[in-house]
């Protein structure tokens, strides 16, 4: 009995052992390995993630020392403690005036 795919181009291609080596080198390497195509997806992903987080903080910190800067002056100081906490001079009253609805949040 005469096999009848042996002279076809593709049956020699798949018969050749460094084919298959190669093919499960790859399978290997993508879905097998500790280091694998997917592995390194999911840390790609947190590495940009831990990257957005720390340009966030960097604006954050740059925001912050900033307005450290601007409470070095007095008057800016009393300005913040006025509006931030509500602080007041003994001889000044302070009313709160809410409307209903209103689209600003309380800190």
């Amino acid at each position: 009995m005469k096999n009848l795919y042996k002279d076809k181009p593709w049956f020699k291609f798949l018969s050749n052992k460094y084919v298959w080596v190669l093919m499960f080198f790859c399978i290997w390497m993508t879905f097998l390995d500790n280091y694998s195509y997917f592995d390194h997806r999911i840390l790609d992903q947190q590495i940009q993630d831990l990257e957005d987080n720390a340009s966030y903080y960097k604006e954050e910190i740059r925001k912050d020392q900033e307005n450290i800067k601007q409470l070095k002056n007095s008057e800016q100081i009393e300005k913040y403690a006025r509006e931030k906490y509500y602080m007041k001079k003994d001889s000044e009253d302070i009313y709160i005036i809410e409307f209903e609805g209103d689209t600003i949040e309380k800190k």
